[in-house]
């Protein structure tokens, strides 16, 4: 595929920021922890990772402001332009030495995602979509699945854990797309459940309590694969509602519907 020069920048600054992940990932045990909160780890390689990540997109573009996980706002004399980082989505996974973590990144323009990147560096999978461009895995075009029914498909989702979230609120929503589906999943990685729902291996996913840096490069891959990707409403984006629901059109619309009755209930 033919990269513009902004999809550039952002390939050359995961890469290298997913180097050094892929040398801390061998060396797991020896990382040095903090607690953020319960449940939630930050190691070095975190750390690591958001300031390579810095330094190369702020290298190239000086201007552009940022919203990073770690570091947070940073504003750029570029009020257009703002870089959306995580720099290691799936932390839990990562120090359990569980190879589903991703580096995502989105570039957003005047409020709206215009290009998204997940790169899985021990799988050595990249996923990278710009508007209007369509979507790419290791530079190969990729589509969401096309099954219509949501008894033939599996769905994916974040799971609240220890100190996060409404176990009950979501156990109400996680029941009946148990009972409607062929097998609900959850990887511990929403921007890796964005790119492979694009890459037609999931068909449905839906997760609340999710923040910008979660799901910014994962949304445009989405839509650019043919698929959805908005608030559990099925109306406004999702970058910061808090909740996300996506799917082809048909299943997305089957999880809108269904989310919205278990929440009446």
């Amino acid at each position: 595929m033919a990269r513009s020069a902004l999809l550039n920048v952002m390939v050359q600054a995961a890469t290298k920021a997913g180097r050094a992940l892929a040398r801390d990932f061998g060396e797991v045990e020896n990382l040095q922890v903090s607690m953020k909160g319960p449940g939630d780890f930050v190691t070095s390689a975190d750390h690591k990772a958001e300031k390579i990540l810095h330094e190369e997109l702020a290298r190239v573009r000086p201007g552009y402001g940022f919203l990073l996980e770690e570091s947070g706002e940073i504003e750029g004399t570029d009020k257009s332009h703002r870089w959306i980082v995580d720099p290691l989505d799936g932390t839990t996974n990562f120090m359990h030495a569980v190879p589903l973590f991703a580096i995502s990144i989105g570039l957003e323009r005047d409020g709206e995602i215009i290009a998204g990147l997940v790169f899985n560096p021990v799988m050595n999978e990249l996923f990278v979509a710009e508007r209007g461009s369509g979507a790419y895995l290791n530079d190969r075009r990729i589509r969401v699945a096309q099954r219509r029914d949501l008894s033939q498909s599996i769905v994916t989702t974040g799971i609240p854990h220890q100190g996060r979230g409404s176990h009950s609120a979501y156990l109400k929503d996680l029941a009946p797309v148990m009972a409607a589906t062929a097998g609900v999943r959850r990887t511990g990685s929403a921007a890796l459940d964005l790119a492979w729902l694009a890459a037609g291996r999931f068909d449905g996913f839906f997760e609340p309590g999710l923040s910008p840096w979660d799901i910014a490069g994962g949304m445009i891959i989405v839509s650019e694969a043919g698929g959805f990707a908005t608030d559990y409403s099925g109306r406004k984006s999702p970058l910061n509602a808090g909740t996300i629901v996506a799917g082809n059109a048909d299943i997305h619309r089957s999880l809108v519907d269904m989310l919205a009755k278990s929440q009446r209930t």
